[in-house]
């Protein structure tokens, strides 16, 4: 019985078309040709290493359609292979090749993007929206990148995700809700039972909405990145340590101090410009408290940054 070779057996136990048998030098020749593209794949991205086997078998459930008597080096040879190489060992989470996609394709999109008329405001969005939708895992579905199947430059691939992604970030697009806090404020408990504090909330509002957008507006651009990654993007820390190549008690460290300072200067600023002190102004702090994160998270979500203080 013919002895198929390892690499062979493996990309053909992969593949979704069960090929005719291959003759013993058709086999050789094929593994030949896996050999040498894991080899030239390593060459290309020396920092990541990805055994052989899973690369194999990632380039086998990629194939694309064919007959079980077609010709399968054709098949391959008609694929990116070196880029499937870096999907593949992005795909198992592999930090080496985050890197290495970050610096060969990310970090390009800027200049791609503007020359597709891109607008300036956006591309940072768009970067890093692509960015976590191609490496981050959620719980209903695995990496993006796992997508690429290498019929086309990955440049061109990773270009097409950006472009939707930009044009549904435009669509998104609408005048700042003044609204936000505004419901907020509404929220507040005792509306019709404690007249002092429905009259606090209807002269106040536009305090609290300027305190938490003046008080965000302190924080580093790190730390507005952190902030609208979690609120805005729903990412969970356990998602967002990747990225930064930490563990997740770090973010959460991260988090947790960005989200006090929001908090602590707030009721600064509320304090200093209400210079309130009775019972009612003790709750309305007190669901300021409560309530910070959804009023953090609106004002990151629509406009991506906590916009800058009037005057």
């Amino acid at each position: 019985m013919q002895q198929v070779p390892e690499l062979v057996a493996t990309f053909l136990a992969h593949t979704k078309v069960r090929f005719v048998p291959l003759p013993e030098e058709e086999a050789a020749a094929l593994e030949s040709l896996l050999v040498r593209t894991w080899e030239e794949s390593r060459a290309r991205w020396p920092t990541v290493v990805l055994p052989a086997g899973v690369f194999v078998r990632h380039l086998a459930e990629r194939l694309p359609p064919s007959g079980p008597s077609e010709a399968i080096t054709p098949l391959l040879t008609g694929l990116s292979l070196e880029e499937l190489y870096l999907a593949c060992a992005c795909l198992q989470g592999l930090p080496s090749a985050h890197e290495a996609f970050e610096r060969a394709y990310l970090a390009r999109l800027p200049e791609k993007l503007r020359s597709l008329k891109q607008a300036d405001t956006v591309i940072d969005d768009v970067r890093q929206k692509v960015r976590v939708k191609l490496l981050v895992a959620t719980p209903e579905h695995a990496p993006w990148i796992g997508d690429y199947t290498g019929r086309g430059a990955l440049m061109s691939w990773v270009l097409v995700i950006a472009g939707r992604t930009a044009n549904k970030l435009r669509a998104q697009e609408k005048p700042a809700q003044e609204d936000s806090a505004d419901e907020l404020i509404q929220a507040l408990p005792g509306q019709g039972l404690d007249p002092e504090l429905d009259v606090m909330k209807r002269r106040h509002h536009a305090d609290f909405r300027q305190a938490v957008r003046e008080a965000a507006s302190t924080l580093s651009a790190e730390d507005r990145h952190l902030l609208r990654l979690h609120f805005a993007d729903r990412l969970s820390t356990y998602e967002m340590a990747p990225l930064f190549r930490v563990n997740q008690s770090t973010v959460s460290r991260w988090l947790k101090r960005a989200q006090q300072q929001v908090y602590e200067e707030t009721r600064r600023r509320l304090q200093e410009r209400l210079g309130l002190t009775t019972e009612g102004f003790k709750s309305f702090l007190a669901f300021v408290d409560s309530q910070l994160d959804l009023t953090l998270s609106q004002l990151l979500d629509e406009q991506g940054k906590p916009p800058p203080a009037d005057g």
